[in-house]
Formats: C-alpha cells, sequence, structure tokens
C-alpha cells in the first residue's frame, strides 16, 4: 500500500483529467524560492482555452499534498465515530474471546487474524459478518486506527451515519456539498463501513450504497464492511457483488455479544458444540452388517464426506432411529464448521420450542429476530424431521423456513425416519422441497439400528 501522500486524490481532479505535463500553458518547474512550481502560492492554473475542463480552475499544487494528507488524516481521527471508538484497538482485543465452544473461538480469532492482515496490506474487501456485539466493530476500528498510525487515509463511517451526511448535504446551507461528500466517500483510499444493513432500508438509500459499493468494486478499491446480515438479506445487486470471491473475503463470526459477559446470549440452541466428537473419523465400522449393508454404509459415508467438501443445496439423511444419521450429519457440520462458516446444528422440535418461546411478554428477543437466526444461517442442519404430531402452526413455520432456503439455495442438511411417502401425506408442500432431485440430494441409510442386537429384524419399521 502507498504512503497517504502517493494516493489521497487531489480536489479538482478526477481519473479522466491529463496530467500536468500533458496540459497546454502548463506553469514551469523554474520560479520562486519557496516552490519552483507555485511561487508559494500553494494553488496553480492552466493557460488553457475556454471550455477545456481545467479553464478558470486553482488546483492545488504538489507541494501542498503532504499538508493535505496530514489535515485530513487529522480530521478522520477527530471525527465523531472513530473518535468515540479510540479505545478500540487490536491491542485490547480478545481473539480468543471468554470461555467460548471450540468453533465460536476459531471464528472469533480467524477474523482478528484476517483483520490485522488487512491493516498491514489493504487489498480487496474484508466483510465481517456476526450477530451484535460479536466485535466486527472493535475491528472494523482497529483496522482504521492501525492504518491511519501507518500514513494510510482510512474513512471510518457507520452506514446510518454515512446516509445521515448525504441527506443532510442538501441543504443550502450545507457546509460541504452533496457532491463533496459523496466523491470523498467514494475516492477514500480506505473505506470502512460499520454496520450495513442497520440503515432505513428506503429506496434511495438502497440506491446511494449500491452507487458508491458499485464504484469501489469496479475501481477495486480496499473496502472494509461489517454486517449481522447474511447475504441473502442485500438486495440483488449488491449480494453479486458481495459475492465475487475474486475481491471479497467474507468472515463469519461466531462469538456472542461481549457485552453480556457469558459464552452464550440466552438458550443455547445449537447442539454442534455438544457433538464435536461426532466427525467422520470416529465414525466406526460395524463388521456385524451383511455385505449389502456395509456397502450401503460405505456409499452414505462417501456422499456425506463429498457433501461436507463441497456444501452445494440441499442432502437428506433418511434411515431407522439410530442408524447414524445424526452422527453423519454432525460430521458434515464440523468440517464445515472448521473451515469458518458458521453453522447452526438444531433439532427440530428444540426449533420449535425456542420460537414458541419468542413469544412470551420476557423473551429476549423477537420471533422476527429469532426465525431469521435460523432463515439465513449460511448452513443449517435440522436434526430428526418429524411431523406425526407437529400442530398446523408448527408445521407452517417449517414450511416457511425450508421455503426460503429452497428459494436461496442456502445449504442445509435434513435427518429424518420419515419415508418420503409418509411425508406427503403428512405436508406436501415440504415434501415437494425434499423431492426435487435438482437441488436435494437423499442419503439412505438401509441399515439396522446400532443399539439393535443380533439377530437383525427384517422389518423396515422405524426404532
Amino acid at each position: 500500500m502507498k504512503h497517504i501522500g502517493d494516493v489521497l486524490p487531489k480536489p479538482g481532479k478526477s481519473a479522466g483529467d491529463e496530467t500536468r505535463d500533458e496540459l497546454p500553458g502548463a506553469p514551469s518547474l523554474e520560479g520562486s524560492e519557496a516552490c519552483p512550481i507555485c511561487g508559494g502560492l500553494g494553488y496553480i492554473s492552466y493557460d488553457v482555452p475556454p471550455g477545456h475542463p481545467l479553464f478558470g480552475r486553482a488546483i492545488p499544487c504538489a507541494c501542498q499534498t503532504e499538508r493535505q494528507a496530514a489535515e485530513f488524516r487529522q480530521r478522520i481521527q477527530a471525527a465523531g465515530p472513530l473518535r468515540a471508538l479510540v479505545d478500540k484497538r487490536f491491542e485490547n482485543f480478545l481473539p480468543d474471546g471468554r470461555g467460548l465452544p471450540p468453533d465460536h473461538a476459531r471464528s472469533l480469532r480467524r477474523a482478528y487474524e484476517r483483520a490485522k492482515a488487512f491493516a498491514e496490506d489493504p487489498q480487496g474487501w474484508l466483510v465481517l459478518r456476526g450477530g451484535t456485539g460479536c466485535g466486527k466493530t472493535h475491528l472494523a476500528a482497529a483496522i482504521a486506527h492501525r492504518l491511519l498510525e501507518r500514513g494510510v487515509a482510512a474513512l471510518f463511517i457507520p452506514v446510518p451515519d454515512l446516509l445521515d451526511e448525504l441527506r443532510a448535504a442538501f441543504h443550502p446551507e450545507a457546509e460541504v456539498s452533496y457532491e463533496e461528500r459523496f466523491w470523498q466517500l467514494r475516492e477514500a483510499p480506505v473505506l470502512i463501513l460499520d454496520d450495513l444493513g442497520a440503515q432505513q432500508s428506503t429506496p434511495w438509500a438502497q440506491e446511494k450504497l449500491f452507487q458508491l459499493l458499485d464504484w469501489r468494486y469496479n475501481a477495486r478499491l480496499p473496502t472494509v464492511i461489517t454486517t449481522n446480515l447474511s447475504l441473502e438479506a442485500f438486495e440483488p445487486r449488491l449480494r453479486s457483488r458481495l459475492q465475487d470471491a475474486r475481491l471479497v473475503e467474507i468472515v463469519h463470526i461466531l462469538a456472542p455479544d461481549f457485552r453480556r459477559g457469558g459464552p452464550t446470549a440466552g438458550p443455547d440452541l445449537n447442539l454442534l458444540p455438544l457433538l464435536q466428537e461426532m466427525t467422520f473419523e470416529t465414525f466406526r465400522e460395524r463388521p456385524e452388517l451383511s455385505p449389502r449393508e456395509r456397502d450401503n454404509l460405505r456409499e452414505a459415508i462417501r456422499m456425506a464426506r463429498a457433501y461436507a467438501e463441497h456444501p452445494h443445496g440441499w442432502l437428506v439423511l433418511f434411515g431407522r432411529y439410530g442408524a447414524g444419521k445424526t452422527h453423519l450429519a454432525a460430521a458434515i457440520a464440523n468440517a464445515v464448521a472448521a473451515r469458518g462458516t458458521p453453522v447452526l446444528f438444531v433439532a427440530v422440535p428444540d426449533l420449535l420450542d425456542w420460537l414458541r418461546a419468542a413469544f412470551h411478554p420476557r423473551s429476549d428477543a423477537p420471533y422476527d429476530r429469532r426465525f431469521d437466526e435460523a432463515k439465513l444461517v449460511p448452513f443449517l442442519v435440522l436434526d430428526d424431521l418429524g411431523l406425526e404430531s407437529a400442530t398446523p402452526w408448527a408445521r407452517e413455520k417449517l414450511y416457511q423456513l425450508l421455503n426460503f432456503r429452497y428459494l436461496a439455495k442456502l445449504p442445509t442438511v435434513i435427518t429424518t425416519a420419515i419415508p418420503l411417502d409418509q411425508l406427503e401425506k403428512l405436508d406436501p408442500r415440504i415434501a415437494s422441497r425434499l423431492s426435487d432431485e435438482t437441488r436435494v440430494t437423499v442419503i439412505t441409510l438401509e441399515i439396522p439400528p446400532y443399539r439393535t442386537p443380533l439377530p437383525r429384524p427384517e422389518s423396515r419399521r422405524r426404532g
């Protein structure tokens, strides 16, 4: 990354302007002892004919570049958002959290390391995604402080404040015009946008944010974004930019709110921390199986491993209770989580109870927020899908959840002991989603339960 004096955009010039040496009538480099270019005035003008883009314009001299850069850094550091975060540094960040489950601690450590690397060499885009209070803003502010200390102009601003500033710039008495303020944001050597998605999502706000980010995307300008939203929550044009892996790195933070003082917020819905020992390596052989059953189990493990390596679409694990569906699902989830992807592993009855509890007057989170946590998580495992005794409300919620993830093409693993023909009778809408062979892979475990003693029963009845 260049020094700020080399990269700070010069007022009044754009990427399409001619260079000084290419202009007719450019001032000579010979002149005053104060400055051979401007004679100590600080500005220069060019002898160009009317109609030329630089006609009648005063252009800051090159001798002013470092002074302007220093003033710009001071303005950034004195600005409200970053001044309020003066204590948010890498030195006082807790990269391993406090008492976190292993997958949460790994995700937090990875975010810390990626943020430090970006601060040393700001290239491309870095998106920090996670829940409220997980440390995203701390890391973003730490990046800004480190860059400013190194002389790189990093502009830190929360997205709601950015939009307020742009709206205020339309006022006739505004000190800075809308065009100038938008240009500063657009051309900032490093732009750090905190809490993207917290703004009021009006059509005007969406359009301004897209114009800003689309410009920086096309110009490949270093940008940091923090958000608590899934990519699917952004409007399609912006989502397509954020999904460009050639420019954008998305780092998911699983850690809970630091300010709550504990490892989890409310009841721990995610079962994955309790299933850390369920991996492909610990999936034991079963010598008591027949040759056909052993072949079936080996093929199921092979398909599950392949899905864990490239989790696209849905995977449905069907079989009797105790046949190993949950172990395979946990092995997939642990492999995906080890690569830094947020995973929610939840038993369907627990999920429904958790959603119902949101309607209680003392619930710590509204229903919509809880439902979105399950709906938008990058990787979801629904263990023990059963609809035999489900109420109409439960079936509707499950359909809404599955339908959203189906349409959004979000990776999802489902375990169930209900045959598809029986599921069709219980809820045709859910059955139609699970039977789509273009998006859903079904693994059928045609083996007896682990706990079934020999001789093996021939019945296909669920245990």
